[in-house]
């Protein structure tokens, strides 16, 4: 098939986990045979680049966010300086659609991820007559109940208009159904890992031994890689630390990510005074980096408060490490992780409770982690791998 994914992060960008996802999966799709187009959103980048079956067209653009205020809706006004990151993603939509339809190039299908995307699905949905699949990684009302009415509007609006929506997990389904979206379109297709590259064989030891340089490490280290940001359960992962520290007071918090949360963060580890105890690394790894930082930890922890997916805990269960994981609200991380009985991975905690965090951890450190590590590799190669999700994914493309 040809496959047009529109997506706002692709490199030399990446957010989050849907630049994880949108590099392997339009990988995964050419390797299969099929032609991908990805159109992202342009960071002072190349306009169009050529890999064989697999083009990125980034459209440039200028930045409107000293005139869009002159138009806006109040809530839209309230962004402040967030705005310009609105006006981006619009500007980003508008041409990408534009570029697009100029290519005059027969899709088989178009792909939306999120809302951020969304601008070009509607565009192209009422310009031409193409299969649209809207993935939903996420949505307004999982990353902040509270949040914009705007990006709800669009985001609804995007599910509408779409022929078929892909969520990541049973629980997202769950939700989206909850909130308004019709069932009926809604099929589940679960994000992946490459296990040869997530694997506990293929590690730099070298590099290992260097970071446990370091962190000073002489004790347990946990590990947390996401975004900094609240929903993640990073103040409350923070604040499991002192608890922790009761029975082993060698341990080590490692917290590597970028959010707009990170100076609340610092701030919190100061006022506990645990500057000694918990680094954060405020930057994304390589690949190379990433593998090494899960070589090192002892326990993985991801105590998200809403966690559609998260593809964290895969590469953790890939390196053979137990995690500890949030299972409250929105979690795809309830789906991934087997808390009990032979098949055991790790365990699952209230991301809203420091001690339940504690609690979480210190259950893996006193069990029979090493067996559970063993199991989370055997579960991440049988059920998880990016061909895995590639093959039921372009099912849904076909059906379309």
């Amino acid at each position: 098939m040809r496959i047009a994914i529109f997506s706002w992060e692709y490199p030399p960008f990446i957010f989050g986990g849907l630049g994880v996802y949108t590099v392997n999966m339009a990988k995964t799709f050419v390797e299969m045979g099929n032609e991908v187009s990805i159109f992202s959103l342009n960071y002072d980048s190349r306009e169009i680049e050529e890999q064989g079956k697999l083009t990125i067209y980034r459209p440039s653009f200028l930045d409107t966010s000293s005139i869009f205020p002159l138009i806006a809706s109040e809530e839209l006004r309230g962004w402040g300086p967030h705005i310009k990151f609105f006006t981006d993603v619009l500007n980003y939509g508008f041409l990408s659609a534009l570029k697009f339809i100029q290519l005059a190039k027969k899709f088989d299908v178009v792909a939306i991820h999120d809302w951020l995307s969304a601008f070009a699905g509607l565009i192209l949905k009422e310009e031409l007559r193409v299969p649209l699949a809207f993935h939903l990684h996420s949505i307004e009302e999982v990353r902040s109940p509270d949040g914009s009415e705007t990006v709800k509007r669009i985001e609804k609006e995007m599910g509408k208009k779409a022929d078929q929506i892909i969520a990541v997990s049973n629980s997202m389904k769950d939700f989206l159904i909850s909130v308004g979206y019709e069932e009926e379109k809604i099929s589940v297709c679960y994000n992946g890992c490459d296990p040869k590259v997530y694997d506990p064989k293929k590690v730099d030891t070298e590099l290992v031994d260097e970071l446990r340089k370091k962190y000073k490490v002489t004790g347990e280290v946990m590990f947390f890689i996401g975004r900094l940001v609240w929903f993640k359960g990073i103040y409350n992962l923070v604040q499991a630390m002192p608890l922790l520290l009761r029975k082993h007071p060698k341990a080590k918090l490692v917290m590597v990510g970028q959010g707009w949360d990170y100076p609340k963060l610092m701030s919190m580890i100061k006022k506990l005074g645990l500057q000694r105890k918990v680094m954060v690394i405020n930057k994304w790894l390589s690949e190379k980096e990433k593998v090494a930082h899960y070589a090192l930890a002892d326990i993985c922890v991801f105590p998200s408060i809403n966690e559609p997916f998260g593809i964290v805990a895969l590469e953790a269960m890939a390196m053979e490490k137990p995690v500890v994981v949030g299972a409250a609200g929105v979690s795809g991380f309830r789906e991934q992780v087997i808390p009990a009985g032979k098949r055991r991975t790790g365990v699952h905690v209230n991301g809203n409770d420091p001690k339940d965090i504690a609690w979480g951890i210190e259950e893996a450190l006193t069990s029979d982690a090493k067996r559970w590590g063993k199991n989370g590799r055997k579960r991440v190669v049988k059920e998880f791998t990016w061909h895995i999700a590639a093959k039921k994914t372009l099912a849904l493309y076909e059906r379309l």
